[in-house]
């Protein structure tokens, strides 16, 4: 997408868009006037559509540019490249281009950006000049083998979840592009990378008791908010004091906050109200007290300003557990604790699911049921003891109809039927002694 730009040293507009994969940007010599920006806002409109048509010569629009010169005009094209002729689809940063411009009303602000980001720094320089008719499973190997490669931030290669995530975002636009233009998308026999685990490290009852403990006074509420309720860390950033009702003892998760500003919730399902437990309901009260006029998120800096998610994981989260011995591990383990504390507890599934913000209750048992020793067990004794309970006293009478024992011996019978299998294992080691 074309944008009109301003150049500092001179106040001048410039234009900036992509093109073949390349970034472009082309001076000009208006000043930064609204009507000097409606003349070239027209003229951005012109080359995305001309872009977009595939129709687009470089020399036309800029004839004195050095790229009309270089090879910049499909036209002019300069050696070993394609020429107009032999493609006529677009290229796929042209594409992307027009996919980001249709999809984008669909998308949170956050996702916006980090998807601009991906096309920018990764996908376009490695596959944006290639007409969508020429690229093979032999060229998205070669780019997928090329992130692999690629470094992070702490100096390790990138994951395969983040290798899969920046494929996807190819497939999607690839697949779509050749829909359009009637050919068969390479990328849809193309395999994700198999992926890890997810690491689930929850905090057990006695340590999210020491964490709200230790931790800073004024983090009190929002650190015992996190790990009882399971709010992601937008979820609990982008709570607001018109999103708590007191009288009804529930809060309602409407939105997120990000350092890109306010958003919308992951997914519908996201969008919930949580019932208040007497721990969270004074957490909520004492945050109140501390209020900040004009102010309207609940957990807020001293200064009245929104939460930091990257300042509270560095300068508060790790510290802490640093200083109480405990494990590093993301403040997003604060939400798998309150899951599977809530399980443990015997809560229903379905309402932990709601609470969490999940459709279904699929992920619960996936991620979660290792953690949980009612859902874990595999011993057959529950099923046994239920068994028991309700058709021995049947069994009993049964038996005791057909043969008609004598009174006292069924109903020995029938307490015997009715102890537990431990009950039942113990009487046994008791009477192996005895005799």
């Amino acid at each position: 997408m074309a944008k009109i730009r301003v150049r500092r040293e001179t106040g001048t507009l410039f234009l900036d868009f992509q093109y073949r994969g390349a970034r472009c940007r082309e001076q000009t010599a208006l000043p930064d006037t609204p009507g000097n920006r409606k003349v070239l806002e027209s003229l951005a409109k012109r080359i995305e559509k001309a872009i977009l048509k595939g129709n687009f010569t470089y020399a036309e629009f800029f004839p004195d540019s050095p790229r009309a010169k270089e090879g910049g005009d499909p036209g002019t094209a300069a050696p070993g490249s394609p020429a107009k002729g032999d493609h006529p689809t677009p290229t796929f940063a042209e594409f992307a281009e027009l996919w980001v411009i249709e999809s984008g009303p669909r998308w949170r602000a956050q996702y916006r950006t980090e998807v601009r980001k991906t096309l920018d720094a990764i996908i376009l320089p490695g596959l944006g000049d290639k007409p969508l008719a020429t690229i093979d499973r032999g060229h998205l190997l070669g780019f997928q083998a090329q992130i692999a490669k690629r470094r992070g931030r702490s100096g390790e290669t990138v994951s395969a979840r983040r290798i899969n995530k920046v494929m996807g975002l190819v497939k999607t636009i690839l697949n779509e592009g050749c829909d359009r233009h009637g050919l068969q998308s390479p990328a849809r026999t193309l395999k994700r990378l198999k992926q890890g685990r997810t690491e689930v490290m929850p905090f057990s009852l006695e340590e999210v008791e020491l964490l709200i403990a230790r931790v800073r006074e004024d983090y009190r509420p929002y650190l015992t908010v996190r790990l009882l309720t399971g709010l992601r860390t937008g979820e609990a950033d982008g709570l607001q004091w018109e999103d708590i009702d007191f009288a009804a003892g529930v809060f309602r998760v409407e939105r997120t906050h990000s350092r890109n500003g306010d958003g919308g919730t992951k997914t519908d399902g996201s969008r919930r109200t949580i019932p208040m437990v007497p721990q969270v309901r004074a957490a909520f009260e004492t945050q109140r007290t501390r209020a900040v006029d004009g102010c309207p998120w609940v957990f807020h800096s001293q200064y009245g300003n929104p939460m930091d998610a990257v300042n509270f994981t560095n300068r508060i989260w790790y510290p802490l557990l640093r200083n109480l011995g405990l494990k590093q591990r993301p403040p997003y383990q604060m939400r798998h604790t309150a899951a599977t504390l809530m399980l443990a507890a015997g809560e229903n599934p379905e309402w932990v699911a709601n609470v969490l913000g999940h459709s279904t209750t699929e992920m619960l048992f996936r991620v979660y049921s290792r953690f949980v020793p009612n859902l874990t067990r595999n011993d057959g004794l529950a099923f046994a003891g239920l068994v028991n309970g309700h058709l021995g006293k049947r069994a009993v009478e049964a038996t005791a109809s057909k043969s008609a024992p004598p009174t006292d011996n069924a109903a020995a019978l029938a307490a015997l039927q009715s102890l537990s299998p431990e009950q039942l294992a113990t009487l046994l080691t008791l009477a192996k002694k005895a005799s």
